[in-house]
């Protein structure tokens, strides 16, 4: 068996401001809302779209380096910038992946969410159509 040469896909972020940026590579994981209470409250919205990402592939490239991390719980930790606010990424330390904010990504492509954690804290007025899951269509065809 051959092994493929081809580099992963690399994607690049950025918070509002510009002085936190980062890359990521390979194809986007398990793109999903979260409704739960941590992410209302963070981002003052009903939902955030996380996407996740290995957590090997994580460079911060801006001119600010790492954001400033801020514990949820024991082990989840966010990185926001410190001088525009921007929600960026969840790192679980027991985790190999990153979860980024989706809409802090330069290209979305990939990225329509396939699930919603926490639905049932949802704000009623909400309505989510989710994309078809690649990976379950995958499961069901063989």
């Amino acid at each position: 068996m051959l092994e493929s040469t081809t580099a992963p896909t690399l994607r690049t972020g950025r918070c509002q401001c510009g002085d936190i940026a980062y890359e990521v590579a390979g194809a986007p994981y398990d793109p999903h809302l979260c409704s739960c209470r941590h992410e209302k409250r963070l981002s003052g919205g009903p939902a955030v779209l996380w996407v996740g990402f290995p957590k090997s592939t994580l460079a911060w490239t801006g001119l600010g380096g790492e954001p400033t991390w801020y514990a949820t719980w024991p082990t989840l930790h966010r990185g926001f910038c410190p001088r525009c606010g921007s929600h960026l990424v969840s790192v679980d330390v027991d985790s190999d992946m990153v979860m980024v904010t989706g809409f802090s990504l330069d290209d979305l492509g990939g990225t329509d969410p396939v699930g919603h954690s926490f639905r049932g804290e949802a704000v009623e007025w909400m309505t989510v159509t989710l994309a078809p899951d690649p990976h379950a269509a995958q499961a069901t065809s063989t």
